[in-house]
């Protein structure tokens, strides 16, 4: 057996090295992003497809408090048949479960929770090829992509969770001595100590997108601070976590605690378990992905909790002018494409003013910039192969149906069109649809299009388009927020524009960086000062909500020192 304390010294330089880049801000992974040969060995692609190929069809291996009957929701977007099954738990027992782990867990002390947590990363990262084809067949994403997001970033992102909650759980000295002086007698002298102690049960609460990069986060900083986890996936995308919950079991297990720190939670579509279990009174920390409606259902209701959600926002894109024409166009060409657009960060309303922009090609009305952005789309998705390996597939029928509805516009800039996957034929892929509006059109641009659906919205001017994109932002939210001018006073407009909307602002995008790509260690990933999100991935405020510091002093006699 090798215990917490044990793992916490095997890690130590890797957690000291996570905080110091958390501290800097510069660029830092701890795990290559490159599925490639060289980086992981010659075994590791498929051996990974082999251990995913071995899950299929079978009742996933895994122990649940409370477990009748299991669950089976899964569909590839790709075509494959999945088949998995899981335990179907029941909710109180979860929750019982994982309140009789806590004192177990609380005893470890914040050094060996953070040993414990970087042990499962690290094996989570030996799994990542398998990692990788769960996350492809159950989000959609394309398998270059789920390798990345869906395994080393979102492994980044879960050390980075770490690395902040236990400088936070350690900002205070666990012991300390304390003496006053007194005149004429010995000092009064007391020895003090403190101890963290998680909010109580923490709830997990995934999305079908990200699975695994959006919940890591929560997870991983809810395990540092002294709680423990129901994860509670989305029904379309149970595998890449069970994967998670699975390993995490595994080295609490070896290390002589409680598995059920982690517990999983699956359902059928409808049943509520999610709503269930985050109104219980034991459930105090919720983290949440996925839907406004549901979002916000959750920071009404789950009163007795801290809540962190990350919903959906009004991305929006000011185009003011450029003295880069093509390398604009490219840049949003391939942030609207990415994953189909089903990424939380994905612009939805690009906005123009109505006498058009002044560019290094020379004057773009309104009508030619919608004709030319149509072209760069065309000129990403033209081949086949290429196309298929930026879009991914569609997640699920819901995004069908949007990109059907705005298909219908008499405005259409750039009609959606399917494209065809040799490899997976079965799979459902589609470009994106683009749709030309007028300011006035507010009714539909200020409802969230999830998935490849975007609009050219002509405005007054430029000073128009930031008093619409503050107004929108403040009212729907945003998690993404981008500028094109040439001019240093516009772009400085847009920045006060973006602290007033309580939005990141990325600026004259036009190399190998986009929009809806944030970098763990130095990007922030939502801002909780818009109604998209309630907090930041990852800052002390996404962490200092799950613990309490509690201390506990005594008397010492005169000259002896803290036990």
């Amino acid at each position: 057996m090798t215990t917490p304390a044990e793992l916490f010294q095997t890690h130590r330089e890797l957690i000291d090295r996570a905080t110091q880049a958390a501290a800097d801000r510069d660029y830092w992974s701890a795990f290559p992003e490159s599925p490639s040969k060289s980086v992981y060995g010659e075994e590791a692609a498929p051996a990974g497809e082999q251990a995913f190929t071995a899950l299929l069809g079978k009742t996933f291996p895994i122990d649940v408090p409370g477990a009748s009957g299991t669950v089976s929701t899964e569909r590839s977007p790709f075509g494959l048949e999945l088949g998995v099954s899981y335990p179907r738990a029941d909710p109180l027992a979860l929750v019982a479960a994982a309140r009789a782990a806590t004192p177990g867990w609380r005893a470890v002390g914040p050094e060996g929770r953070a040993g414990v947590a970087v042990e499962i990363i690290k094996r989570i990262n030996g799994r990542i090829y398998e990692m990788a084809h769960a996350v492809q067949h159950t989000s959609g994403q394309a398998f270059v992509m789920a390798f990345q997001a869906g395994g080393a970033h979102a492994q980044d992102r879960a050390l980075e969770a770490v690395a902040y909650a236990f400088a936070a759980a350690t900002r205070l000295p666990g012991k300390a001595d304390w003496a006053k002086p007194q005149r004429g007698t010995d000092p009064l002298s007391l020895a003090k100590t403190s101890t963290v102690v998680g909010r109580g049960v923490g709830l997990v609460i995934g999305c079908t997108t990200f699975p695994t990069w959006n919940s890591y986060p929560g997870l991983f900083a809810s395990l540092v601070t002294g709680n423990p986890v129901i994860v509670k996936p989305h029904p379309g995308a149970i595998l890449p976590l069970a994967i998670t919950v699975q390993i995490a079991r595994e080295v609490l297990t070896e290390a002589g605690l409680n598995p059920d720190v982690v517990t999983l939670a699956v359902e059928e579509p409808g049943d509520g378990i999610a709503a269930t279990l985050a109104t219980h009174p034991d459930v105090r920390i919720v983290d949440f992905t996925g839907s406004s409606e549901f979002g916000n259902w959750l920071e009404a209701n789950a009163r007795q909790a801290v809540v962190y959600t990350e919903k959906s926002g009004l991305n929006t894109v000011i185009v003011d002018s450029t003295d880069d024409y093509k390398g604009m166009l490219r840049n949003l060409a391939f942030s609207l494409s990415l994953y189909s657009g089903q990424m939380c960060t994905t612009p939805q309303n690009l906005m123009i003013p109505s006498g058009g922009i002044e560019t290094d090609a020379g004057h773009r009305s309104v009508e030619e910039f919608g004709a030319d952005l149509a072209t760069a789309l065309d000129k990403l998705l033209g081949d086949p192969k290429r196309a298929a390996g930026t879009l991914g597939a569609i997640v699920n029928d819901g995004v069908l149906s949007r990109l059907a509805e705005a298909g219908t516009s008499a405005t259409v800039v750039h009609p959606s069109a399917e494209v065809a996957d040799e490899q997976w034929p079965g799979a459902t892929i589609r470009t994106p649809v683009v749709v030309r509006l007028d300011a006035a059109d507010d009714k539909t641009y200020t409802r969230e299009w999830f998935g490849p659906v975007s609009f050219l919205i002509e405005t007054a001017s430029t000073d128009d388009s930031l008093r619409i994109f503050v107004e929108t932002v403040r009212a729907h939210g945003a998690l993404t927020a981008a500028v094109y001018s040439s001019s240093p006073e516009v772009i400085e407009a847009a920045r006060e524009a973006a602290l007033d909307a309580g939005v990141h602002l990325s600026e004259n995008l036009n190399g190998g960086v986009f929009v809806n790509q944030t970098a763990a260690f130095s990007d922030l990933h939502g801002t909780g000062a818009n109604p998209a999100a309630t907090a930041s991935l990852t800052d002390d405020y996404f962490v200092s909500g799950r613990f309490f510091t509690l201390q506990s002093r005594h008397h010492v006699p005169a000259g002896q020192s803290h036990a």
